[in-house]
């Protein structure tokens, strides 16, 4: 069997993946097909003996997409060709679009007049075969996605529309015809456009990896491609530059900032044996690696290929509208056909197809959805669609990253230890003053204490970097040494040093002309509002709440239990994933709270996932289904509550609806509602989900 990732174009929604995993299921020799339309590819498992490419993209084609010319064998001549169509392609579906939605526009304004009375002689005016195209022009694309469905005895949302619509044209209602069009047409517009961000974020995640690395080959560093790079070679990484291969360090010194991977804000100092992964970014010195996995088996590799395989594996939230679609449709045409075999009354039959097929079952979801988007985004909580909202208010498991995420994600000092008598500032002074000229975050956290206490700074001499483990510099005609106890080299460790780090911070030993003078201890802050909101959340009725974090046991134990939560410690991107798989095994809604990229995962695995904004990366943001814009956890209990109540207001919707069309389907079966009068009598309800949906425009 063969493993091979298929390029698919033309894919804009679920239903259109659908539709390509059965046609290459459908293909003898293909053991299993996943689609995935925001990484526009197939992952397809086939026996070479009895398939090919060639039959492959054969039947992507036959599902009406596309195989890309360039990646079929043999195509070099066709690849500009296959470019330019599938250019004139993509501009006929754009065109089309934007057709059909500006007229889909104007039928808003003239079904409004509609109600007010105002336009009723000007749709008159319009012929009916003009209607009719204009209706083919707003929905088309949804239109072929029904009839590829029914092909395939598949019943969607759009197929319950698709019969209002042929309805509504049977009877001459052409303006009802296009505003259900225009409906569906909204709904795959937002759609492709929440695609093309993810698509744009998986790029950018890709880009973080570097393209070549410098390889020592017969006594001399080589540059060369990544891909040419094997396990034992040793990669040489230089200041600033990001380590290429996952490896383990056989010279050098160096700190590495391991955010991509581990999510950890604090650089760690490596050295001879220290394991390092790749996209990591080497800071203060260089390194001769060793290479043990590069590429996809590289942990970076893993992280964006978990990202892809995430929108298969985590589950798709079928919309309500969905699941009440497959089973109201056939009770709608078993009415349908009774009222004609016992009346023989083609028009009452007509009736209650249209009157069944009222606009508000395609609304009642969606505009509650899109009320309750529109004011979570102006305070600040943007939310992903339907399903988020859905997932949401259902959870009942919150898991969260540490770093970034309950902690403002930069170091801060938060001890001053003088250990010589000279004083907390004076220590202070000492070591701000050696780390002037360094570009490390935790001299950046020194020099800004120092500054916040009005400590004036020497100007330091002869100034130095440790290789990753410190700084020693002149001060004030005094050698002054600042960093780990390596750097200074302590074999034991003072009794107030020792209590810094059992309790998770970071210390830096501060000595003068080779004597210890003091020492600092620096460690990451909880935002401010988080105790509140987790104490919110409780109140809500979450009773598991856990922190996940890269870093070690004693970095984690304090936030955790100052916030009375349960906590694991030095988890990879992978176990993150596991932890979420595990809860939603027992059939919890799993809901993820995370800023970076080794977050992406679990975000996008997770029922929920949840990005802190304005510190996040863009790939949290964009793999998430929920972001924060601004860093306030306020925001977080918003968003349970927001979704929770949204729900109960479409299900309101959903009861409002059933109440009119069950009244409506027996006055139309029996003659009294005339197919006119039903397909005018779709307003009410619309109206009513409306003035019900507008409560979510308000604020809470």
């Amino acid at each position: 069997m063969k493993t091979i990732d298929l390029p698919v174009r033309g894919m804009d929604c679920a239903s259109c993946a659908a539709h390509v995993r059965d046609a290459l299921e459908g293909v003898e020799g293909v053991e299993s097909a996943d689609v995935l339309v925001a990484a526009e590819k197939a992952i397809v498992t086939y026996d070479e003996a009895r398939a090919d490419l060639a039959r492959l993209a054969d039947a992507v084609a036959a599902a009406g997409y596309s195989v890309p010319a360039d990646a079929l064998p043999g195509s070099d001549g066709a690849a500009g060709l296959a470019a330019r169509q599938a250019g004139a392609q993509a501009f006929g579906r754009g065109a089309l679009g934007v057709t059909g939605l500006a007229f889909g526009a104007v039928l808003l304004v003239v079904v409004a007049g509609e109600w007010l009375g105002l336009f009723e002689a000007a749709t008159h005016r319009i012929p009916f075969a003009v209607g009719v195209v204009i209706v083919a022009l707003v929905g088309w694309p949804a239109f072929v996605g029904v009839v590829r469905a029914a092909l395939r005895r598949r019943v969607i949302s759009h197929t319950l529309m698709m019969v209002g619509v042929l309805a509504a044209l049977v009877v001459g209602q052409w303006v009802t015809a296009a505003v259900v069009a225009f409906f569906m047409r909204v709904g795959d517009f937002v759609e492709g456009f929440t695609l093309g961000k993810g698509r744009r974020a998986l790029r950018d995640l890709a880009a973080l990896a570097p393209a070549t690395a410098r390889v020592e080959r017969g006594g001399r560093a080589e540059e060369v491609p990544v891909a040419e790079v094997r396990a034992g070679d040793v990669v040489v990484v230089r200041p600033g530059e990001r380590i290429p291969v996952d490896g383990v360090v056989v010279d050098g010194g160096a700190s590495i900032e391991q955010a991509a991977i581990t999510g950890e804000a604090m650089p760690v100092d490596a050295g001879p044996g220290t394991e390092v992964f790749a996209a990591t970014i080497v800071r203060g010195g260089a390194l001769r690696v060793r290479t043990r996995r590069v590429g996809s088996d590289a942990t970076f590799g893993r992280i964006l290929r978990m990202v892809e395989d995430a929108e298969a594996n985590r589950g798709r939230v079928q919309s309500f509208a969905d699941r009440f679609s497959g089973w109201y449709l056939p009770v709608v045409g078993g009415i349908a056909l009774l009222t004609f075999l016992i009346r023989r009354d083609p028009l009452a039959t007509a009736a209650v197809l249209v009157v069944a097929c009222s606009c508000a079952f395609a609304i009642a979801t969606p505009v509650a959805m899109l009320a309750t988007i529109g004011a979570a985004a102006r305070r600040g909580l943007l939310i992903k669609g339907g399903a988020a909202i859905e997932a949401l208010a259902r959870a009942d498991v919150i898991l969260v990253d540490k770093t970034g995420t309950f902690t403002i994600g930069r170091p801060g000092v938060h001890d001053v230890i003088s250990l010589d008598g000279s004083g907390p500032d004076e220590v202070l002074r000492l070591a701000a003053s050696a780390e002037r000229d360094s570009e490390h975050p935790l001299a950046a956290a020194i020099r800004g204490e120092a500054s916040r206490r009005g400590i004036a700074l020497e100007s330091p001499l002869e100034f130095r970097s440790l290789e990753g483990s410190g700084v020693v510099a002149t001060v004030a005609g005094a050698a002054v040494v600042v960093g780990s106890a390596r750097a200074l080299g302590l074999d034991t460790l003072p009794p107030e040093a020792a209590h810094l780090a059992e309790e998770g911070a970071t210390t830096a030993f501060v000595s003068r002309g080779g004597e210890l003078v003091g020492v600092i201890g620096l460690r990451d802050e909880v935002r401010p509002e988080v105790p509140a909101a987790v104490a919110a959340l409780r109140e809500m009725g979450f009773d598991s709440i856990e922190l996940l974090t890269g870093d070690n046991e004693a970095a984690a134990a304090p936030v955790a239990r100052a916030l009375g939560i349960s906590f694991r410690a030095g988890l990879l991107p992978e176990d993150k994933i596991q932890v979420v798989e595990a809860h939603r095994a027992k059939g919890r809604t799993v809901v993820m709270i995370g800023d970076g990229v080794n977050d992406a995962p679990a975000l996008a695995r997770a029922d929920v996932g949840i990005a802190m904004g304005a510190a996040g990366s863009d790939l949290a943001l964009e793999v998430a289904h929920v972001a924060l814009m601004r860093d306030d956890w306020s925001l977080v209990p918003d968003a349970f509550r927001t979704a929770r109540r949204t729900m109960r207001v479409v299900k309101g919707n959903f009861g409002l609806t059933g109440i009119y069309n069950v009244v409506g389907l027996a006055l139309a079966a029996v003659g009294i509602l005339p197919p006119i009068l039903a397909a005018a009598a779709q307003s009410v309800p619309d109206l009513g989900i409306l003035g019900n949906s507008a409560r979510l425009l308000r604020s809470r």
